[in-house]
């Protein structure tokens, strides 16, 4: 049956399925290794029980929030996500423009397709940038000078990618490798998605890493780009990193992936205004917890301290309601944009988000709670920790 209207993000991402070629669509639906994390997410919020309440006073129910000292419709921003060009034609510019038009933060991956200069030119607000600590730091020098130059006052600094996670999807694709072989996997899935080959392939050109032309100019396609990005990844990466970088970027430092609570105590001794908690969309290392079963013992340790994010799983409103209930500050989000992004461009991520914010204020007239700020475990409905008596005895 044809989806004509689609309405969650699952809808988005058949649709997404259906105008991608499959390399892309398993690029973006895929995780590491067998995948355990990456479904872990997405149960780990779908466990957690609301407390329905009632005859309530919830006339003036209020999403909105602060997230990095930024004023937004409701506590949700659009994640980095590398590749995000090749969703949509010129990808990333349209993302922006949905984001601002739901007062939501937006973030530029350092691997996306449409560069700093693009997306400030499509932007009605300030957005956010993604950086990886790459083996060139005069390079990461001038990419802070370039996002702080662009309005970029927030940067999300990503520390769970020492090496890329094996991603099997990627392999079967031919999308982690280069040349014959890879041409030959990809063709056939190319030649079978007309419509992306036109609007993105050709009319949303250059297909390139727009963020990294400069240190490779002689790089005329994203197989180039890819051969020097996966020798710049630095595993030698440590702490003292993350000093040198709070000295070089005067705006706000946010932190993402992390999973314990000894690296989110690390995090706020360092100087970080926020962190992510995050298993990387379950994309890393594969075997490693849901991030709804970390975040409540990292608030317990730093929530007072620095400002919490979380990531990984979350499908909807009532998703981000329990990630608050739970002590977040606020949400990120991946797939979800980037399907509802292939499936209509910016006006499917705008109604997504629109969707999103009407389940958010939802669930939060329901439970009886009419501002962000006062979302807490007793909204939840946590099991119980007393024996259950059974049937006929008497208690």
């Amino acid at each position: 049956m044809p989806l004509s209207y689609p309405a969650t993000a699952a809808d988005y991402q058949i649709l997404a399925r259906r105008k991608l070629p499959r390399f892309l669509a398993d690029y973006l639906d895929g995780g590491a290794t067998e995948e355990q994390t990456l479904r872990a997410n997405v149960s780990g919020w779908q466990e957690i029980a609301l407390r329905q309440r009632v005859l309530i006073d919830v006339d003036n129910v209020d999403t909105r929030a602060q997230l990095a000292g930024q004023s937004c419709s409701m506590p949700v921003a659009l994640a980095p996500l590398g590749l995000a060009g090749m969703m949509a034609q010129r990808g990333e510019a349209q993302a922006v423009k949905a984001a601002n038009a739901a007062d939501v933060p937006f973030t530029l991956s350092t691997v996306g397709i449409c560069p700093l200069e693009e997306v400030k030119a499509a932007a009605s607000a300030p957005f956010w940038f993604q950086l990886y600590m790459i083996r060139d730091r005069e390079y990461v020098d001038t990419l802070l000078k370039k996002a702080w130059n662009a309005g970029c006052q927030t940067l999300i600094f990503t520390i769970d990618l020492p090496l890329p996670g094996p991603r099997h999807r990627d392999t079967r694709n031919g999308l982690d490798s280069s040349g014959a072989r890879s041409v030959a996997l990809k063709a056939p899935q190319l030649l079978s998605r007309p419509g992306w080959l036109w609007q993105v392939a050709i009319k949303g050109k250059p297909l390139t890493f727009g963020n990294l032309s400069d240190a490779v100019p002689q790089a005329s396609n994203l197989d180039s780009f890819k051969q020097w990005v996966d020798t710049q990844f630095d595993a030698s990466v440590t702490w003292q990193a993350i000093e040198w970088l709070r000295e070089r970027w005067p705006g706000k430092l946010i932190l993402k992936g992390i999973l314990e609570v000894d690296d989110a105590k690390a995090a706020v001794n360092v100087g970080a205004d926020g962190i992510v908690v995050s298993n990387h969309g379950g994309r890393q290392l594969d075997g490693v917890a849901a991030t709804a079963s970390k975040l409540p013992d990292i608030v317990a340790a730093v929530g007072k301290d620095t400002e919490i994010l979380v990531d990984g799983g979350i499908r909807n409103g009532v998703d981000v309601f329990r990630a608050l209930a739970l002590g977040a500050n606020g949400v990120m989000v991946g797939r979800p944009w980037a399907w509802a992004l292939a499936a209509e461009g910016q006006a499917g991520l705008t109604r997504l988000l629109n969707t999103w914010q009407q389940e958010l204020k939802l669930a939060m007239t329901l439970t009886g709670v009419t501002r962000i700020a006062d979302i807490s475990a007793a909204h939840l409905d946590l099991p119980n920790t007393h024996t259950l008596t059974q049937a006929g005895e008497q208690q």
